[in-house]
């Protein structure tokens, strides 16, 4: 086990080079490459809106990786259009992750109702 401070995790590949070492038979799904913050959304099949700093984004994107579910991704703290429409959605707060699961939207972390929406 290797603990770190919050600001100091180590970067995905390090983590995804470790689960597979653990667990072979996992294959973690790469993200679709983040859209450029000049370019309108593309919300279609599983988007999440999320930052580099967020431990439920991190939760997230794990849990998508681990049950074989493709998504892209949104920065909110880069990407101004995303920040927006975050806020549009949760009633002006910029909460992460915020996830676009096919036409649905689910704000902060919730398993159970992702679980519900995408298995």
């Amino acid at each position: 086990m290797d603990i770190h401070d919050i600001d100091e995790q180590p970067d995905n590949e390090v983590l995804f080079r470790e689960i597979r070492r653990i667990q072979p038979e996992v294959r973690p799904v790469t993200p679709s490459v983040e859209q450029p913050a000049d370019e309108e959304l593309q919300l279609e099949g599983v988007v999440l809106f999320c930052n580099k700093w967020c431990p439920g984004c991190r939760r997230a994107r794990l849990w998508m990786e681990e049950h074989h579910i493709p998504y892209s991704e949104y920065d909110v703290t880069r990407n101004p259009a995303a920040s927006q429409q975050v806020k549009e959605w949760t009633g002006g707060n910029l909460t992460t992750p915020t996830m676009y699961i096919n036409g649905q939207i689910v704000v902060d972390w919730k398993v159970d109702e992702v679980a519900r929406l995408l298995l």
